[in-house]
């Protein structure tokens, strides 16, 4: 294979691998900075559909802030058989008391997912590594 190619696929690699990796990171960060800093409250799940921008196929969960302000958020999480998500029903959640927009449900902050995008991303790092020295 010719010299350039292997560089450009070892950078390709090796770049994809970065941006996989700084995803999980900023992931677990975004998690372990609402398990310290979060604010724990009921939420109500309703499945009125997509608000601005949202996955119209998670439903939106209303709570209320500290500071009395009522949130409509889509959940950051899909419905599942375990854990349906049923219209009506309270699910607990901790929001961002700086950016009540963000929060995550607990129980389901999804950390494996992270840690595996951060392991994925430093296995092509890796790779790219190799075929640069290889």
């Amino acid at each position: 294979m010719p010299q350039g190619a292997v560089i450009a696929m070892a950078g390709f690699t090796g770049v994809s691998g970065a941006v996989a990796l700084l995803t999980g990171l900023v992931g677990l960060h975004r998690i372990r900075r609402l398990g310290r800093a979060g604010v724990d409250v009921w939420a109500l799940v309703k499945r009125t559909g997509p608000i601005a921008g949202e996955d119209d196929r998670r439903p939106v969960l209303q709570y209320t802030t500290e500071d009395g302000k009522v949130m409509e958020v889509g959940s950051p999480v899909p419905a599942s058989r375990r854990q349906p998500l049923a219209d009506g029903s309270h699910v607990l959640v901790r929001y961002d008391p700086e950016d009540p927009r963000e929060l995550v449900l607990y129980g389901r902050e999804r950390a494996i997912w992270e840690y595996a995008m951060a392991g994925v991303g430093a296995v092509f790092i890796l790779l790219g590594a190799g075929l640069l020295l290889g």
